[in-house]
């Protein structure tokens, strides 16, 4: 009796390793709740009135990008712009991609909540011509005529030429291969700040994202 009582607690023991040993290592998805990022300052500079026909100028911008991680969910320091320490940048209406570390985005249109999955191919990354200095960005201001439609993404609508109001596509979400191979999905919600639901074009301070993302941990494309 002694033998098979040692012989099952052995057998248990061996169980409850075996099933924490998966648990620890268990790749299945973790479904996670949307954060919303309040207020970002995307180069926020005062708008002063244009003596020529014209939107409003702002002569004090810095022209510096703001660096997000969607892994830390914090601002990274501009010196660190050449690290993979970051993710997606923002200057005015303006986004870009971390290239060094090859991060690509795919916009898909849809419910923020409802989209459960990263698509699986169709990702853009921004390019740069080291001989024209110039970047291309994934993430647009505005409809591109020089892409395919799959990869035209762009997030805003602006109005005419003489329109200060940027309002963000509903449903545009994007969604993100970072910088340490994982996925992250975000939405913007707003450009001004406080994320007024009617912007005053004349009291509310633009330049100012807030956005709402999900970041999965585990490498998986389910949120």
């Amino acid at each position: 009796m002694k033998q098979i009582s040692f012989y099952h607690s052995l057998l248990a023991v061996l169980f409850i390793v075996t099933f924490a040993s998966c648990s620890n290592n268990d790749p299945s998805p973790v479904n996670l709740s949307g954060i919303i990022y309040k207020d970002l300052n995307a180069d926020y500079a005062p708008q002063v009135p244009n003596p020529n026909p014209g939107p409003p100028l702002r002569p004090t911008q810095t022209n510096k990008y703001t660096l997000f991680s969607f892994k830390t969910g914090a601002i990274v320091a501009n010196a660190d712009s050449s690290k993979n320490t970051w993710d997606i940048a923002f200057q005015s209406t303006n986004i870009i991609l971390n290239i060094n570390a090859n991060v690509a985005v795919k916009k898909v249109q849809g419910i923020f909540d409802e989209l459960k999955t990263a698509p699986a191919d169709g990702y853009v990354m921004d390019t740069w011509d080291a001989n024209t200095k110039v970047r291309t960005v994934a993430i647009s201001r505005s409809p591109r005529a020089d892409v395919a439609s799959e990869t035209n993404q762009w997030w805003l609508n602006a109005g005419t030429n003489m329109s200060t109001i940027v309002s963000p596509i509903a449903g545009r979400v994007f969604f993100v291969k970072t910088s340490n191979g994982s996925y992250a999905k975000f939405e913007i919600l707003s450009f001004y700040k406080g994320a007024p639901t009617t912007v005053n074009n004349l009291t509310d301070l633009d330049r100012y994202y807030t956005f709402r993302y999900v970041y999965q941990p585990n490498g998986t494309t389910t949120f």
